[in-house]
């Protein structure tokens, strides 16, 4: 699969089960649909997260393509204010450098623990904290 933003092909990683999609040259990360509910360990809480979702019309940020259907993403602003881009048809999400972070410490402490810690521990020196 080839990054949304550079085009170069992502590197699949594996932290505590759940596969997540990289980005070396941006450090972005991309999560396929099923990928979120395994990192928040919690259907519920993925659903509760999904939801929180609200179209960010304002944002400047170029939009960028799906990396499966290729259509252009929509630029969404979760709960904790984190504007990342969500695929229209639901096949993932794409998470700038330091989004993802970012988006567990508003409020996912669960999965914060978990996963965030494995996150920084690998890329302590390109994460934005």
């Amino acid at each position: 699969m080839k990054s949304p933003v550079s085009n170069e092909p992502m590197l699949v990683l594996e932290l505590a089960g759940v596969e997540i999609d990289y980005c070396p040259l941006t450090h972005g990360i991309w999560l396929d649909a099923g990928e979120l509910e395994a990192l928040f360990d919690d259907r519920e809480t993925a659903d509760q997260f999904l939801a929180s979702f609200r179209p960010d019309k304002d944002c400047r940020e170029k939009k960028v393509r799906c990396p499966i259907c290729y259509r252009k993403m929509e630029k969404v602003l979760t709960a904790g204010g984190v504007v990342i881009d969500s695929c229209q048809q639901k096949h993932g999400l794409w998470f700038d450098e330091g989004e993802l972070i970012q988006v567990l410490k508003a409020g996912h402490e669960g999965a914060e623990s978990r996963v965030a810690d494995l996150l920084k521990n690998m890329f302590l020196d390109h994460l934005k904290k």
